[in-house]
């Protein structure tokens, strides 16, 4: 995906917009997927993880607002909505709710795209961390490596995902459940393996770990210098 700006679902449904919306985006570099009704876009958002969200208000079935309340407080993907010109109780309503933004019906598609740009610039990191070293370790994630007193481990997908996010969050404290979450699983066990596989890769003795802790109770943090 790397010809792409970003991934994005349009909900919408009426056809027409839908369509157009999905052809205008992908004419300005944007991957889209779209969605006909709020229950559809909750099926595409358990399976695929979107940079942003385009939202209708008024649809058949559950509409927007229920939308956003069903799913903002475990969805941290921004959602710009498309509302009526007569609908500005509900823009305030979405607003508060959860939404970043809103647009009115007819909109400029070149508009969309600049609130979208806007959005994009100020919730996705353009400079991430990728390679660090502490003390013995480097971590190199463009090379999917990590090096310890020369020694040389190679690092799967699921490792590179969890060590990116709390190499680029040092010192932040990472529930069980926050990681299940990136790496879309939700088996505890499962997830305290692979944090062990990660000791033995990082630490000079794992079952004493120095960088990679676990914090009782809440889960594990990345203590690094």
């Amino acid at each position: 995906m790397d010809k792409f700006i970003a991934h994005i679902l349009v909900v919408d449904d009426d056809d027409g917009i839908r369509s157009l919306v999905k052809k205008y985006l992908n004419e300005n570099s944007f991957l889209v997927t779209t969605a006909d009704s709020a229950e559809n876009a909750s099926e595409k958002i358990s399976i695929i993880k979107f940079d942003l969200i385009i939202l209708d208000i008024m649809m058949p079935g559950k509409n927007g607002l229920e939308f956003i309340r069903d799913h903002k407080k475990k969805l941290d993907t921004p959602i710009i909505l498309l509302t009526a010109k007569g609908e500005a109780n509900e823009r305030v309503e979405g607003l508060e709710v959860g939404a970043d933004d809103y647009l009115p019906k007819p909109f400029e598609p070149k508009e969309l795209i600049l609130r979208i740009k806007n959005i994009l610039n100020k919730t996705i990191k353009t400079e991430q961390v990728r390679i660090i070293e502490f003390e013995n370790v480097k971590i190199d994630l463009n090379k999917l490596l990590i090096i310890k007193n020369d020694n040389e481990f190679k690092i799967n997908n699921t490792e590179k995902i969890i060590l990116e996010k709390m190499i680029n969050n040092p010192g932040k404290t990472f529930s069980r459940e926050n990681i299940g979450q990136l790496i879309e699983l939700d088996k505890e066990r499962s997830i305290d393996v692979i944090i062990t596989r990660l000791r033995k890769k990082i630490e000079i003795d794992p079952k004493n770990p120095k960088f990679l802790q676990t914090i009782r109770g809440a889960g594990y943090v990345l203590w690094i210098e």
